[in-house]
């Protein structure tokens, strides 16, 4: 059995992420992203969960009563063949549990959704250990402004083209948690984000944009 590169420590923050087998396209539709999200939410809990139904309908879903959760989310970001989390470790061995919970939950739904076998992922997820808050910071942008991929996909190697157009387009895409302080009507985000245990940066948004416009200025 091989064993994780990473191990996780507790009290620390950590960059989770994976993409689909081949590069293959883990979300095909507005449903999987939604679906994934609302899974973030769900499976963030010590309390079991049947997921044998997995395409129920939940009218109600951020209402669901979790209990404790396994770990804090600071940022997540879906792109069509891959994802990113920032995790804070609240307890030894929670985000293992957690990203089992979630990653076998979406397999689950996506395998039988669209009638195939198999792993979807590009094998155990992958990690990195945020060992100082300049690279924590570093994390939270580049999470947030993976999006911009999408429109302009050599900006990280040339820099971005129009800095206005591109954090516009990032925080508008519906798919990641950049918005999360700027709007109160995103009730799943503000679900899902639990930014307790994380430096005081992210909780004000007039300075969460000027780190997010440094970072472009940078890029």
């Amino acid at each position: 059995m091989s064993l994780r590169k990473t191990l996780f420590t507790l009290g620390e923050y950590y960059h989770i992420y994976n993409r689909g087998n081949s590069k293959q396209k883990i979300f095909l539709d507005k449903e999987d992203y939604n679906h994934f999200i609302q899974l973030l939410f769900l499976c963030n809990t010590n309390e079991n969960i049947n997921f044998r139904d997995i395409f129920i309908t939940f009218d109600n879903i951020y209402d669901f009563k979790r209990g404790n959760t396994l770990v804090d989310i600071g940022a997540y970001c879906l792109m069509p063949n891959h994802f990113h989390l920032l995790i804070y470790e609240k307890s030894n061995s929670n985000i293992s549990l957690y990203m089992k919970k979630l990653l076998t939950a979406y397999v689950m739904y996506f395998n039988k959704k669209y009638e195939r076998t198999g792993s979807l992922f590009e094998g155990k997820f992958k990690s990195q250990h945020s060992d100082s808050d300049g690279y924590l910071k570093y994390l939270f942008s580049y999470i947030n402004l993976n999006p911009i991929k999408l429109i302009q996909r050599d900006w990280k190697k040339t820099g971005v083209k129009n800095k206005i157009q591109a954090y516009n387009f990032a925080i508008n895409y519906k798919y990641s948690s950049f918005n999360f302080l700027r709007s109160k009507n995103e009730i799943e985000v503000h679900k899902i984000i639990n930014i307790k245990h994380f430096p005081e940066y992210f909780l004000n948004f007039r300075d969460y944009k000027e780190e997010i416009f440094e970072w472009l200025s940078f890029s």
